[in-house]
């Protein structure tokens, strides 16, 4: 099966590594080609531009910053996706992205479903991610070999591209919580003069107790945030879960906070490294 990677940020360079060493033919493309030059030595195609890359796939996968940038990719596409191909966007773009690209891929034709991944570098380079899907069921079939391969487990959301969307963004509004509730409780612990990991001591094994807060407490610790997930990119979908709960009727005090938080940390220069450098926003 060949396979198109559009965007080969943290989260696309795993999954087309994963697709590589599960034996699939893949076609890279990034909009900064240092970043896939390497691929060409790891058995990978690299195209010049998304048309190329699209223009023998069976799956095509869009795994970009934002809803601008899916666009970009499908209007680039447009008249180069082969009959029978699917494209898979992956791209965390909240809702009104959401139904921006599935209108952009109805005018130009283009069979769409998503497939939105939960997890960070770690699953994605070893194939745990879980996969959120949505949209019509026989096309989410003829993909279901690649999600296979990105992630332990696929989800079905439901039959509209945006359901998958939704469930990605309640995810996510998970993962800022217990990554800023972490980081907060650390640099209380360590505020009133105690050891910081007293707390993961105090929370391991019991009911509240969260291997993500082992993990990311970790780096808080230490003080070293190398990247898994940009902070900054979990800041952009802070932003995406407000706009959505604010349209439809949910109370968005905890998540403006969360966004506040982040914001700061971001302030500090940490856009660019991973989602526990929130702790620094803490004051630290």
């Amino acid at each position: 099966m060949k396979v198109a990677v559009l965007g080969l940020g943290i989260m696309g360079q795993g999954v087309a590594r994963t697709l590589l060493r599960d034996g699939f033919d893949v076609t890279v493309w990034n909009r900064s080609s240092e970043k896939a030059a390497p691929f060409a030595d790891e058995g990978a195609t690299v195209a010049e531009s998304p048309a190329a890359a699209v223009a023998d796939a069976d799956v095509i996968l869009s795994i970009v910053f934002d809803a601008d940038s899916v666009i970009d990719v499908l209007d680039a596409a447009e008249g180069h996706v082969p009959d029978g191909a699917v494209w898979v966007q992956s791209s965390t773009i909240g809702l009104e992205g959401t139904g921006r690209v599935v209108e952009t891929a109805a005018k130009h034709g283009i069979p769409l479903i998503e497939a939105m991944m939960l997890g960070t570098k770690t699953p994605a380079e070893t194939g745990k991610l879980v996969m959120l899907a949505a949209g019509e069921k026989a096309l989410i079939e003829k993909a279901q070999p690649v999600l296979d391969s990105m992630g332990q487990k696929t989800v079905v959301a439901g039959p509209t591209v945006g359901n998958g969307t939704a469930l990605k963004l309640a995810a996510n509004a998970w993962i800022a919580t217990i990554t800023a509730g972490t980081a907060q409780s650390l640099a209380v612990t360590k505020a009133l003069g105690l050891d910081p990991d007293l707390f993961l001591q105090a929370i391991d094994g019991g009911a509240s107790d969260s291997p993500y807060a082992h993990q990311k407490g970790a780096n808080m610790i230490k003080g070293d945030y190398p990247a898994s997930f940009a902070l900054d990119g979990l800041r952009k979908d802070v932003g995406l879960i407000a706009d959505a709960s604010r349209a439809n009727g949910v109370d968005t005090t905890l998540i403006d906070a969360l966004g506040k938080v982040y914001a700061a940390a971001s302030d500090k220069g940490h856009g660019d490294d991973d989602i526990s450098s929130v702790y620094t926003g803490f004051g630290d």
